[in-house]
């Protein structure tokens, strides 16, 4: 028996989590609150909710209390993780329609942050980039549910084809 099946056995991972879980918000450590806040709030659009001097910060999107945490508490002044090294893959922001993305591909263009990516996974479009401290950012929109693609069978036929991001910048309301 290997390891992933005992573990499994003995999580009882048969009955599967309850439906409503969410995941509410994420802490990355950074190596400069300033430099941080420069990004999240100032190119994504995130609002300061607290800020503990030059250790950590909170911010959120509407009104919650923090959807990102940012923090130098093990961090400060430090440098990325190594590649080949394990680590946090990338962080979603989830953006409620596209022209909500539309206007964050915006914000990254007049910025002049680059991409790494930008895909149509037929369920989502997503683009991919770096924040200062490169933790990767994935800002993406899903499509409604009856919209996702299918196979015959009715399961699940996710892709990774390219996104049309002039189109899509296309969309973008006018900045303010």
């Amino acid at each position: 028996m290997s390891e992933a099946d005992t573990v499994a056995r003995s999580a009882n991972l048969s009955r599967p989590i309850d439906a409503g879980v969410r995941i509410g918000h994420v802490h990355l450590k950074v190596a400069d609150i300033d430099r941080a806040l420069a990004f999240y709030c100032g190119v994504l659009g995130f609002d300061l909710v607290q800020r503990l001097g030059d250790q950590a910060a909170f911010i959120s999107a509407g009104g919650y209390h923090h959807h990102i945490g940012l923090n130098t508490w093990e961090s400060r002044n430090g440098s990325p993780p190594p590649p080949g090294s394990t680590g946090l893959y990338h962080t979603a922001i989830l953006y409620p329609d596209r022209a909500a993305l539309a206007d964050a591909l915006r914000r990254l263009v007049e910025a002049g942050i680059p991409l790494d990516g930008a895909s149509d996974h037929g369920v989502s479009e997503a683009l991919y980039l770096r924040d200062p401290d490169e933790n990767g950012v994935e800002l993406y929109r899903d499509r409604p549910q009856d919209a996702w693609p299918r196979d015959a069978d009715g399961s699940l036929k996710m892709m990774t084809q390219r996104l049309d991001v002039t189109a899509l910048l296309r969309e973008a309301p006018p900045a303010s």
